[in-house]
């Protein structure tokens, strides 16, 4: 018996597919594939500004891709894997290179969550 995958109304494939056509947004979901990451560390990764991350992150947010969770003060993100959209979100992370060297550097430099 063949198992079909689970199908996404046209409409909300294609905004997914938006959002993940920049690549900041789809470095920033292949980051939070494995880590649960504040909008300090996507700054430093990234090298823009707070302002400019927490833009990604609130697009990310609103469309169901990510979830938050707060700690105290600091809110830190990941993937939201109850979202209907979690597989095919998956499916494409899939053929995106592993990003952990930037989790890697930036525990090196002592930075990993540096906000708390």
């Amino acid at each position: 018996m063949e198992v079909k995958a689970k199908e996404i109304e046209i409409e909300k494939a294609s905004m997914v597919l938006k959002l993940l056509g920049d690549k900041t947004r789809l470095s920033m979901m292949k980051l939070l594939e494995k880590n649960e990451c504040c909008v300090c560390e996507f700054v430093e990764i990234f090298s823009i500004s707070q302002s400019a991350i927490s833009q990604h992150l609130r697009k990310l947010r609103d469309v169901g891709l990510v979830k938050e969770n707060r700690k105290g003060q600091w809110i830190f993100y990941s993937l939201n894997k109850n979202s209907e959209l979690y597989e095919l979100v998956l499916n494409i992370l899939e053929f995106i290179p592993s990003q952990e060297d930037r989790i890697k550097k930036l525990e090196i430099q002592g930075l990993r969550i540096s906000c708390q």
